[in-house]
């Protein structure tokens, strides 16, 4: 979440609004934003319905949720999805502004 911070003002111009969807219940979600001073909007998803609905993989022995990253469109497609390996399997923010971009023209 601290790189999305870090160009949320890049992804803000493009229109684009950023969800962070975690496996916390509310409460732990929102004192974990509100300490954080986070600028997006976080869902707690603790039951884990947008994670299988979205095909997000939980690993065990990786401790928990694998980080997925999907782009969805003004019309609710799904313009690009990315399911990470590892916690530190995360796409470059240039890389998502860059698609943005694409589909923005």
């Amino acid at each position: 979440m601290a790189q999305l911070r870090q160009d949320f003002a890049e992804f803000d111009k493009r229109g684009t609004t950023i969800l962070v969807i975690g496996p916390e219940n509310a409460v732990a979600f929102t004192k974990y934003f509100s300490e954080n001073n986070l600028p997006f909007t976080g869902l707690p998803d603790p039951d884990h319905s947008v994670l299988k609905s979205y095909g997000q993989e939980i690993k065990l022995f990786k401790f928990g949720r694998m980080p997925a990253q999907v782009l969805v469109d003004k019309t609710g497609t799904a313009r690009f999805v990315h399911y990470g390996e590892s916690m530190s399997d995360i796409p470059e923010n240039a890389e998502i502004l860059s698609l943005i971009d694409e589909l923005n023209r």
